[in-house]
């Protein structure tokens, strides 16, 4: 690994510098040479002297580069590089005539004067002692920005976050941090909780009732990323008492301090106190009291579905079977539907028929899926337009992590029915949003596989809703003949009935290939991307073919597959340029996936239109990186967003994802290595949620023992949730 190295110089040129993320693009003058330097730098100035940290790097397009990962910043001293700095304009009310006026005067005493004689400066022509003081205002401002940034620095906290803080803050960053450090975690400045400690361990005086606090959000907080939307109120006890190394009373006293401030909610669940994070017991508690109002409330019932089926039967010459009509009429009869069924039991047939009835009876009726993948297929499926579950509620901005959506209570949407698909892969926060925008009287049809794995983010609500029995629920389970010709879909139904699937097919759309290491398995991963499989059956490796790992870890998860794909597909290259992520390298050319909601990233249509918005899940190629801008280009299916460095920090690799990610999606052809499968996620649904994910040709390799395990584990993904319990309060 190269060393980082030192250099010093003063600032001859700011090229490029992005004023929210700090990014710049800056000619360095060390008197020996001038370099180019990229990094995040934020608020530096022509004429500032500054010692940067960082390596050499030799860019395809711009040559030679000092790559920044650290710097100090120091005010000039000589009267040239002060009158380059006041000409910058980076004090208010001096440009650059006023500026060379200023250093005429004051000479190497300028900067002096600004900041603590100001008045002399009203002794310079076209400034008043009025402007003279908003001038020293102004340059005291940059100086403590500066300050803080470098008191930051000593603590080691990005330059990112520096300036988040600074943003929060202000002028007082310093004091509110030496008071509590551990006001930075949360999601609006990022800090982990491990970095607030480290930075509390150099400070003296620090409340400890700050830190277990601070500790025990941190816990609720991390659960989320594992689904869950609370936790019972005896376990989150002994696991804060035993990570914060203070005992189980002290911990007790913290969290009824917590709920008495309202940072965090306890209620009663299957007789048990849980403890919830605000946004979440408020999302559950008013999708359900919602859902209740639904429920009592239904809109009028279609008149003679029984007819209307026997009109699209004839017209369309199909034969729906009694589940199917027993969906149909359900969802024509009340106000709510539930429609499940795994691949080829015929609901988007069943759809189909009731998104007809719904608009021969004159009602609106609106598609949505929470992926982009998953509305276009929904679209082309149902021959009618499907858009994101954001798009539909017009996502505006968001606060930290929440987004904010134009459609609510007060602007509702405009339908008589609303048909929501994938809804395995709404979390709670997403329902809550959608639930919010219905008119009252407002049809509304979920359709989801059950079988499959729950939601990324927190909230079981698929599960919560059948679990109920509340909701009408029509499961399909009958495979219709032409599905039964497809092994994908014949084997998806053994594995989640608990059968071995067939792996001894040799034709059709299914393939098993024994491999019995997981260097083998991951060098025939790369041969079938690369070789085989563009060859045999014409695939595009980047857009046709996914491969789908249930882990991150070993040599057949997603990070060694990723390198190992990318070195084939996408190698280095003099045309290529690349930005330096903490274990990979972006590259142009690369396939990359989103792996947060950005509700910010903006991107344009092929069809014209223009908004904002890149959703967890999303994939796409990355067309290129401007150095220069600070941009990155990523071309999605139907359209091209152009990425801040800052938001492209939410891009990864993604010749290989994890099963997890790829809901909601579906793929040409899906390859999965099984083999030496972690413990943890050796379980029935996330194989059968690999599988369904394949439209054409479905190819596991590995261990026929490792893909058994998966089939024999039935275990479900525990998650703690109020939705069930909050339906079934009386």
């Amino acid at each position: 690994m190269q060393e980082l190295l030192e250099i010093s110089g003063t600032v001859e040129k700011i090229t490029f510098q992005n004023a929210d993320s700090g990014f710049t693009v800056l000619l360095l003058n060390t008197a020996d040479e001038l370099v180019t330097a990229v990094g995040t730098m934020p608020q530096v100035s022509p004429g500032e002297a500054l010692r940067l940290t960082g390596k050499w790097d030799m860019h395809a397009s711009f040559g030679r580069q000092f790559k920044v990962s650290g710097f100090e910043c120091f005010a000039p001293t000589g009267a040239g590089d002060i009158l380059a700095y006041l000409s910058s304009g980076v004090i208010r009310g001096i440009g650059p005539a006023t500026a060379l006026l200023i250093v005429e005067t004051f000479g190497e005493q300028a900067l002096r004067v600004i900041e603590e004689d100001p008045h002399r400066l009203a002794g310079i022509k076209g400034i008043s002692l009025p402007k003279a003081k908003k001038i020293s205002e102004e340059f005291q401002k940059q100086s403590n920005i500066r300050n803080i940034l470098a008191r930051l620095a000593e603590y080691a906290v990005k330059t990112e976050q520096a300036l988040r803080i600074y943003q929060a803050y202000g002028a007082n960053t310093m004091a509110v941090l030496e008071e509590n450090p551990y006001c930075l975690c949360n999601e609006e400045i990022g800090l982990t909780f491990e970095q607030a400690d480290a930075m509390a361990n150099r400070m003296s005086g620090i409340n400890p009732a700050y830190r277990n606090t601070a500790g025990l959000l941190h816990l609720l907080r991390h659960n989320l990323q594992n689904g869950h939307t609370c936790l019972p109120h005896a376990k989150l006890i002994e696991v804060a008492a035993q990570w914060l190394d203070i005992s189980a009373d002290e911990a007790e006293m913290m969290t009824d301090l917590l709920c008495e401030q309202k940072q965090a909610v306890s209620a009663v669940i299957a007789g048990k106190p849980f403890i919830f994070l605000p946004q979440f017991y408020e999302s559950e508690r008013y999708a359900a009291d919602r859902l209740k109002v639904m429920l009592t409330c239904p809109p009028p019932p279609v008149p003679g579905p029984e007819i209307q089926i026997k009109v699209i039967e004839q017209v369309n010459q199909i034969v729906y079977d009694e589940v199917q009509k027993q969906a149909i009429i359900t969802a024509l009869q009340s106000g709510m539907l539930i429609l499940t069924g795994g691949p080829g039991t015929g609901k988007t047939t069943t759809l189909n028929a009731i998104i007809s009835i719904l608009e021969n009876a004159g009602m609106t009726v609106l598609l949505a899926a929470p992926t982009g993948r998953a509305a276009k297929r929904m679209s082309e499926l149902c021959r009618h337009e499907a858009k994101t579950i954001h798009r539909l509620l017009e996502v505006e901005w968001v606060e930290g992590e929440r987004s904010v959506f134009g459609r609510n209570e007060q602007n509702l949407l405009d339908c008589d029915a609303i048909i929501i698909d994938e809804v395995s892969m709404v979390d709670v926060t997403l329902f809550d949003a959608l639930l919010r925008a219905l008119p009252l009287g407002c049809r509304m049809i979920l359709v989801g596989d059950a079988d499959q794995l729950p939601s990324v983010g927190a909230g079981n609500v698929l599960h919560d809703l059948i679990g109920s029995g509340l909701i009408p629920t029509v499961r399909l389970s009958k495979i219709f003949r032409q599905a039964l010709q497809s092994h994908i879909v014949t084997n998806a139904h053994k594995i989640v009935a608990g059968e071995q699937p067939e792996l001894g097919i040799k034709d059709n759309d299914f393939f098993f290939l024994p491999l019995d290491t997981e260097q083998k398995t991951a060098a025939t991963v790369a041969d079938l991307i690369c070789r085989r499989l563009p060859g045999s059956y014409g695939y595009d490796p980047l857009r046709d073919i996914q491969v789908l790992c249930p882990s991150k870890k070993r040599e057949t998860g997603t990070a060694n597959l990723n390198r190992v794909l990318q070195e084939h597909l996408n190698p280095p290259g003099k045309q290529k340029r690349e930005l330096n992520r903490i274990g990979f390298v972006l590259r142009e050319g690369d396939k990359v996936m989103q792996v947060k909601n950005n509700y910010d990233v903006l991107w344009t249509a092929d069809d014209g239109p223009s908004g904002s918005g890149v959703f967890n899940g999303d994939i796409g190629i990355l067309t290129a990186i401007d150095p220069a801008a600070g941009t990155l280009t990523v071309r999605f299916d139907d359209r091209t967003a152009v990425y801040t460095r800052e938001e492209a920090e939410s891009l990864e690799l993604a010749y290989s994802v994890t099963v997890h990610k790829s809901q909601g999606n579906e793929f040409e052809c899906v390859v999965v290595p099984v083999i030496n499968v972690l413990p943890q996620l050796c379980y029935r649904n996330l194989l059968y949620t690999a599988v369904t994910r394949a439209k054409k040709l479905l190819i596991l390799l590995g261990r026929q023992q490792a893909v058994m395990a998966m089939v024999q584990n039935n275990r479900k993904t525990l998650r703690y949730s109020g939705l069930k319990a909050f339906l079934l309060e009386k």
